[in-house]
């Protein structure tokens, strides 16, 4: 932003120095730019005028035009109001106000005529309107017959220093005046031509006072595409950029490691989906650049058999691997599963975290400077400055969400040319999510289940099924099942909730009690070696039942457990109940997911516990959580390193707008990668512009 646009806010008309530092604070307006770019959050359409005679109690808001034909003041004390006639020929309408008396008695006036505005009540037959919205009828025509106006968001705080939506929007009139031949173009003319978009002048007057419905969706549309275009070519320019300075290992070769175990070792045949990606990575190390792939794929689907594969194609080409896990559980199961699928193949592979004791840890990290060392997997110990590689050529980084950009990076300087990446994910993530915080990542799913899987049946009960509940819990550890139960524990700190399930495994210790039953608690307070311990008393089978906080929801593989029961699970979101439920199902019998909940629910609750029973599919649960709980809130958006601040696009509601900017931008991109063409200028600029205010999207203009 530049000229007047950049100019400081509190030398607007109307602003000055004190509520210039209330705007601020509370909706980051430091300029009149931001201001302009502050957005309405709804209109109501008030081109349509009623008669007092249409009005209905149906309405949710009217507007009117017509004279006061008296006042009075009616009741004592707290209770006192001032009520005022209104009549436009058809009917008498009651205006009242509780507050603000002595001023409406000494500014409403009976000799002009009044738009009327607001929500309209009825009580024995006669409509009332509260706090009305007062203006008096203007001679010009325009304003006379109706406008669209626009709502902002506010705050307690800016109310109470008279900085209420309808004195913004006259903020927004005197910005727009001050601005009017300044605001200049964002994007090249041949683009918006091209598209056929508005132009930026008449699209941001036309969003906040729209001359008619028609021109407001295209100032939306205007604003829209170009907030989500200006995300898409960032994150494309940055892929490509990467790409030309970046070369990676060419793993040429898919030789005898790959083949040896594709073969003879592995324990069952690759789902198309399995096999559809091992080709795009296998493409993708051989092309000479660094690969950047993120791989999504629900709790099971085969996202660890993918990883080894890769790893032993780097092995073929003599290069190393790491896998790096947020737990030392999680750690520690890949670190089984490996060496269990590779069987007598003479592939070296090692385990490294925090618990690994000196004398081992030594030899590791020799074996990795050597070269003998082929594939090495562990937590955040990989991460030290003392653990480094020969050669290393790939790293695989699971339920990377867990780190942060800064330790990832760690991980590329552990070589001087960068290994190829390989990021997973169980935590599904939305289409239009993953265009925007992985836009600049190859995305690969695995979309379907190993074949012999069964779906795990979910089921919502309310508390007057709990004797039902118990029964169905003995019935299955009869059989020879284990039991998952977890409680909400929001924070480790709520003592409300740390003493529900206290008092969960009491009452569970009570109806299940020992020698018959051995029980089991886990949760974040714990030392993490009680913790562990517990978790693999559970895995061992040596408890029957598991009551746990959220602590279990990533990563522990339990075949033998077949029923997750989660209690109050109105009080987790959808990707946190669909996590939960993935801890179960890992075998092949039938497998149950019982979400418990008090008959008292709210809409969205509702909704999310009825979006649990009805799919399995993590990708349509994913949407559903965005479309419930906006994209900023998703698991994994806080920690990818793009700073979530669109200012009019939401991800939930504009992903058609997205996509089509991502094409446009991917055209781009294609023939012209490093934004040299004279006719692109505007959009390098822009994109200079981005990378100065630390990717903030609304800085755009």
């Amino acid at each position: 932003m530049s000229g007047i646009l950049a100019q400081d806010i509190k030398f607007l008309q109307g602003v000055g120095p004190r509520k210039s530092v209330i705007l601020n604070q509370e909706l980051k307006v430091f300029t009149i730019g931001d201001l302009i770019y502050y957005f309405p959050y709804k209109y109501v359409d008030r081109t349509k005028f009623y008669t007092i005679r249409e009005i209905n109690s149906s309405l949710p808001y009217i507007q009117v035009k017509g004279k006061i034909t008296g006042m009075e003041l009616v009741g004592t004390g707290r209770n006192q109001r001032l009520v005022a006639y209104l009549t436009d020929g058809t009917g008498l309408l009651e205006l009242i106000w509780f507050q603000g008396i002595k001023f409406a008695k000494q500014t409403l006036k009976t000799t002009v005529e009044y738009i009327v505005f607001g929500k309209p009540s009825e009580f024995n037959g006669q409509f009332s309107i509260v706090h009305p919205e007062m203006d008096e009828k203007p001679a010009e025509t325009s304003k006379a017959d109706g406008y669209i106006q626009a709502f902002y968001n506010t705050s307690e705080k800016l109310k109470s220093n008279f900085l209420h939506s309808k004195v913004i929007l006259k903020l927004q009139y005197a910005a727009l005046q001050l601005a009017k031949g300044n605001i200049f173009e964002t994007m090249p003319a041949w683009l918006v031509k091209k598209l056929g978009l508005l132009g930026l002048e008449p699209a941001l007057i036309n969003i906040h006072f729209p001359a008619n419905p028609q021109i407001l969706r295209k100032a939306e549309y205007r604003l829209k595409f170009e907030e989500l275009f200006y995300i898409q070519l960032k994150l494309l320019h940055l892929k490509e950029d990467r790409n030309k300075k970046f070369r990676g290992h060419v793993f040429s070769v898919v030789g005898d490691y790959f083949n040896e175990f594709f073969y003879h070792h592995l324990p069952f045949e690759l789902t198309s989906a399995q096999k559809r990606v091992v080709k795009e990575i296998r493409k993708n190390m051989g092309s000479g650049r660094q690969m950047n792939r993120l791989l999504q794929g629900d709790v099971g689907s085969g996202k660890t058999m993918v990883a080894l594969m890769s790893m032993l194609i780097a092995l073929d080409n003599g290069f190393q691997s790491c896998i790096m896990a947020p737990t030392e559980i999680l750690a520690n199961q890949h670190y089984v599963s490996i060496q269990k699928f590779l069987g007598d193949m003479p592939v070296n592979v090692k385990l490294l975290t925090g618990s690994t004791k000196k004398s081992e840890r030594a030899v590791i990290h020799e074996a990795s400077l050597n070269g003998q060392l082929h594939i090495l997997i562990g937590t955040h110990a990989l991460l030290e400055d003392i653990v480094q590689f020969k050669s290393l050529g790939i790293v695989v980084i699971d339920e990377q969400h867990r780190f942060g950009v800064t330790q990832r990076a760690k991980m590329w300087r552990k070589n001087f040319i960068p290994p190829h990446v390989l990021v997973m994910t169980a935590t599904p993530i939305p289409r239009t999510l993953a265009m925007t915080v992985y836009g600049d990542l190859d995305v690969s799913v695995i979309d379907e289940l190993p074949p012999g899987r069964k779906p795990i049946k979910t089921m919502h009960y309310f508390e007057n099924k709990r004797a039902l509940l118990y029964e169905f819990i003995r019935k299955e550890i009869a059989i020879g099942r284990q039991i998952y139960i977890v409680f909400p524990l929001i924070t480790e700190s709520e003592k409300l909730d740390f003493k529900n399930l206290e008092a969960g495994y009491e009452q569970i210790k009570k109806l299940f009690p020992s020698p018959d039953y051995e029980i089991g608690m886990v949760h974040g307070k714990m030392k993490p070696a009680a913790k562990e311990a517990e978790m693999l008393r559970f895995k061992r089978g040596e408890t029957n039942i598991l009551v746990a906080t959220t602590v279990i929801e990533v990563g522990v593989d339990v075949p033998n457990a077949s029923v997750m029961i989660i209690e109050s699970a109105e009080r987790f979101g959808l990707s946190q109940l669909h996590q939960l439920r993935g801890r179960v199902g890992r075998g092949a019998e039938q497998s149950f997911c019982i979400l418990m909940s008090s008959f008292k629910l709210g809409v969205d609750s509702r909704k999310r516990l009825e979006t649990m029973v009805n799919t399995n599919d993590g990708f349509e649960i994913a949407e559903a959580d965005m479309r419930l709980r906006g994209p900023g809130d998703i698991e994994g958006t806080q920690q990818s390193g793009i700073a979530f601040d669109l200012k009019i696009s939401n991800l939930a509601k504009d992903g058609q707008i997205l996509q089509y900017a991502r094409d446009i931008a991917e055209t781009i991109i294609a023939e012209d990668p490093m934004l040299e063409q004279p006719q692109n200028d505007i959009l390098k600029k822009q994109l200079i512009a981005l990378k100065k205010n630390h990717l903030n999207w609304a800085s755009i203009s």
